[in-house]
Formats: C-alpha cells, sequence, structure tokens
C-alpha cells in the first residue's frame, strides 16, 4: 500500500510538470498581432512537442486515477 501511494505521488508530480510544461492554447493579443511573423518550421515543432506532451498528460492520469481508485478500494 505504501509503494502505491509513492507511486501515485510521483504520478501526479509529473503530471504538474508536464501540464506546466505545455503552451497555453491562446496567445492573447500578443499572438493576434505578431501571429503572422511564426515561420512554419517553429509552428511545425512547437505543435509536435505539444502533441506529445498532451498524450504523455494522458497516460499519466490515467495511471493516477486508477491509483486512486485501487487505494480508495483498499
Amino acid at each position: 500500500m505504501i509503494a502505491i501511494t509513492i507511486i501515485q505521488l510521483i504520478s501526479c508530480l509529473v503530471i504538474i510538470a508536464i501540464v506546466l510544461l505545455q503552451s497555453g492554447k491562446r496567445s492573447g493579443l500578443s499572438g493576434a498581432i505578431a501571429g503572422g511573423a511564426d515561420t512554419f518550421m517553429t509552428k511545425t515543432k512547437a505543435k509536435s512537442l505539444d502533441a506529445k506532451l498532451a498524450k504523455w498528460t494522458k497516460w499519466v492520469a490515467l495511471v493516477f486515477v486508477l491509483l486512486t481508485l485501487v487505494l480508495n478500494l483498499i
């Protein structure tokens, strides 16, 4: 039970780190003004990194939820 709690704590910290590393979906006023200044390469690089982070967020969140349910049932 202690091991599951430690794994849950680690997954919680990983979720926090991944979410903080993701870029915002809206850039606000600066994105509207300077939106045309981005090149194609920077847009695809950001999307691929954000796509990977979003995928990892889903998997780690799933692990966190499953561990929470297991700890609740024990």
